[in-house]
């Protein structure tokens, strides 16, 4: 009976962890009703697979899918047509293949770059409204640098510059602008993909870095939770209930889950966990109780999170990895042409998109023969 009671807390405490961040998704006009038909793909195909890797909000798709759209009709489009890219080579188990092909420094350059993205996005949070804004980056910095421990600086963070927002709001130093929800978009609405993606090639360019982007999450982020978890975790079942849940909530007006580094890894029973946290948060959004949160949080309590997020998880860390995976080199490392890939990587995905930034690195390695 206690392992079961571990499983429930473990369970709680990633759906904790994924609040916040699905209040982003709302912020950029994704509703979260219909995501719930998300989360409940993720349990089935985690049921179906005996998969341990969890799906949930993740900052890093959401955030760069508000970058690369400009309206929710837009963001919602390139979600479900980045899914169906990536549904395609992963139903026939491709998906390695394809990391093999482009290779891994590249692919963990492209990461680090959507660490450079979400940072800068982080910024332009925190700009939108400077009381809640530097408080979430002050306490985000500040817990991140005494716990190390992601969960506990997403919590505190958002925590904090919520309350200082509506105390500032109280007092009238701040207007109730550009909070994270729209109640209106609270239910299944049907004309939210646009269908001819051919006259749109905004749209299938970013579907394109979408797919790019979450073939590297998957590998990274489902290969540490079946690590974690003592288990092996296969990435193209991971990506086909992912792709799935994906098109099915934003055909519906949802927003993107994908894959986390998941907490229920370290249950007793980490699949049984891992489906009770997906089916925990598809009852919040069932019963609308995250747009209740969003009537107080701005936008900017979310900017520490996504800095640190972006700096300290995803830049430096993929940064790290594509350095030390690339030959070493005589003279200053970006004289080399594995420092040239990779630079050119980073960047070109930071500045435009993750699916330019692996054509940056791929043609380089191709014209120095790599």
């Amino acid at each position: 009976m206690e392992s079961y009671a571990t499983d429930l807390l473990t369970a709680l405490a990633v759906v904790m962890n994924g609040v916040p961040q699905g209040l982003l998704s709302l912020l950029l006009g994704f509703a979260a009703f219909p995501t719930a038909i998300a989360f409940l793909i993720g349990a089935a195909g985690s049921f179906a697979f005996n998969s341990v890797a969890t799906i949930s909000f993740q900052a890093e798709t959401i955030a760069v899918a508000g970058k690369l759209g400009s309206t929710p009709r837009e963001r919602m489009s390139l979600v479900f047509w980045g899914a169906l890219f990536l549904l395609i080579p992963s139903s026939l188990g491709l998906n390695e293949k394809i990391v093999e092909v482009i290779g891994p420094v590249i692919v963990n350059a492209m990461m680090a770059g959507v660490g450079v993205m979400l940072a800068l996005v982080s910024i332009d949070m925190l700009e939108a409204e400077k009381y809640s804004g530097i408080s979430s980056m002050v306490v985000a910095l500040a817990t991140w640098f005494i716990t190390f421990d992601l969960a506990k600086t997403v919590i505190i963070s958002v925590i904090a510059a919520t309350i200082v927002f509506n105390i500032m709001k109280k007092y009238g130093k701040v207007e109730a602008q550009d909070l994270c929800v729209d109640e209106s978009r609270e239910r299944l609405t049907l004309g939210n993909i646009e269908w001819k993606i051919w006259k749109y090639p905004k749209i299938l360019v970013s579907g394109l870095a979408l797919a790019c982007l979450n073939i590297g999450a998957n590998i990274s982020f489902g290969k540490i939770t079946g690590s974690i978890a003592n288990t092996s975790a296969n990435i193209d079942h991971l990506a086909i209930y992912s792709s799935l849940a994906d098109m099915g909530s934003t055909f519906f007006g949802g927003g993107p889950v994908e894959a986390i580094i998941s907490g229920t890894a370290t249950a007793p029973h980490p699949v049984g966990a891992s489906i009770l946290m997906m089916l925990i948060m598809a009852a919040i959004l069932f019963f609308k109780l995250l747009p209740v949160l969003g009537r107080y949080v701005h936008s900017s309590a979310i900017s520490g999170l996504l800095f640190v997020l972006g700096v300290f998880v995803t830049f430096i860390s993929n940064i790290q990895a594509a350095i030390s995976l690339a030959p070493a080199a005589q003279g200053p490392f970006g004289f080399s042409p594995w420092g040239m890939a990779i630079g050119a990587t980073v960047i070109v995905s930071a500045r435009w998109n993750p699916f330019y930034g692996l054509l940056a690195g791929v043609a380089i390695k191709l014209i120095f023969g790599l």
